[in-house]
């Protein structure tokens, strides 16, 4: 069966998924800020509730924004199931009846069986989900399926999606930090692989250009560049997710010294004791350690890292490339997004960790790796298609028009 490029819904689903994802991870971001996680102790239950049936009159303070971050993660978890299944075209019907369906089956049986509340609710969604799946199935589009990349794409993210559900239930079941940095750091890697597959569900992945002869070389060094600026980035997703999850992003309290220090502040007992008696903000967070110290200190110095290493990145690309190339374009905006994320950890350092600044900054974040991802896969798309288009017009050359070693060595 040959493949066909993925139909305007399917790009507008795709698309959908990935603005909603870049949505929930500012949700997610809410919850962290504000100290909220927990306030729905129970998962997958709502306070005993099927949370699809929580009821609206207790969606209040801290308990709206978790919830409503369960149900925005249950929406992208389906969003991600339907494209993962339109992407097999017409076999999207056999994977609704013989895998959907009995599958739905299995979990409602094993929640008649097992479930001590609540039954009904819970049944409900597992039997409902099934039907809605059988009905489905008659009416799904007979349409080819998408390439074959596209559907290895989908299902990766699929794989993703519910593992980060998994762990989100596990960061309040456990009641571990760990779990959390980890779910937080998969969401931004999730977002990446989402702008990946709206690219190549794309109309313009086909129509690319190819990397000119004269810009090969720099387009392929371009893509490398990026790539280890993307690395640094998640790098320091990762110390940032550390610190929401450890309440350490007032470890160090001032900017730009720290503790009246140019570089590093002390760190031995005595200090950070006295940190702790000293703390200003009685909010429920842990007790700084060093390691708190150290962690703050280091996503500062790789801010100012990234910041170096982006502007003489952005300032190599507009001398080969131009800034009428698109990839020089969106090099600029990807530093622009650069700048604002550092001014925005220096402002959520001044505002005592606002919860709506240290929101942005983690949307912001987020937006950075996201737009990098993207210019990296560019990048490489226009590297690979000038390969294809040099090894076809070596195929079709004639064979006494292709250069032997002999002919080279007479012409050197």
């Amino acid at each position: 069966m040959s493949n066909t490029h993925p139909s305007l819904g399917f790009r507008g689903l795709a698309l959908a998924t990935c603005l909603f994802t870049w949505l929930l991870i500012g949700v997610g971001g809410i919850v962290t800020s504000q100290g909220v996680g927990m306030s729905v102790p129970d998962w997958p239950n709502t306070y005993g509730y099927n949370m699809f049936y929580f009821p609206l009159s207790q969606w209040v303070g801290g308990i709206f924004w978790e919830h409503s971050h369960r149900l925005m993660a249950s929406l992208v978890g389906l969003m991600t199931l339907i494209l993962t299944i339109w992407s097999h075209g017409r076999s999207g019907r056999s994977l609704l009846r013989y895998v959907i369906l009995p599958l739905s089956i299995l979990l409602t049986f094993l929640v008649l069986i097992n479930a001590e509340n609540n039954t009904l609710q819970h049944a409900s969604i597992t039997g409902g989900t099934g039907f809605i799946a059988l009905f489905a199935s008659f009416f799904w589009p007979r349409m080819k399926p998408a390439s074959k990349l596209m559907r290895k794409l989908c299902w990766i993210a699929l794989i993703m999606v519910i593992g980060q559900g998994l762990l989100g239930g596990l960061r309040v079941t456990l009641y571990k930090d760990e779990i959390g940095i980890i779910h937080a750091t998969l969401a931004q890697l999730f977002l990446v692989l989402l702008v990946a597959i709206v690219f190549v569900s794309s109309k313009r992945w086909i129509g690319w250009k190819a990397a000119s002869k004269d810009n090969h070389t720099v387009t392929n060094r371009f893509s490398w560049m990026m790539a280890a600026l993307c690395v640094f980035v998640v790098c320091q997703l990762i110390l940032g997710a550390f610190m929401r999850h450890e309440h350490a992003g007032l470890a160090v309290t001032g900017f730009p010294l720290a503790y009246d220090q140019y570089l590093w502040p002390p760190t031995h007992a005595e200090f950070v004791n006295q940190l702790n008696v000293d703390r200003m903000d009685h909010r429920d967070f842990n007790p700084v350690t060093a390691l708190h110290v150290h962690v703050h200190m280091l996503h500062r110095s790789m801010a100012l890292i990234l910041f170096i290493a982006g502007s003489l990145f952005v300032g190599w690309t507009l001398k080969y490339l131009g800034r009428q190339h698109l990839l020089g374009r969106l090099s600029i905006l990807w530093f622009s997004l650069l700048c604002l994320q550092a001014f925005l950890g220096v402002a959520t350092v001044w505002s005592n960790k606002a919860a709506d600044i240290a929101t942005i900054h983690v949307l912001i974040g987020a937006l950075t790796l996201a737009l990098g991802s993207f210019m990296v896969i560019a990048a490489r798309r226009s590297v690979f298609l000038a390969k294809e288009a040099s090894a076809m017009r070596h195929r079709e050359m004639p064979s006494d028009l292709i250069p032997t070693p002999e002919v080279a060595v007479a012409k050197g």
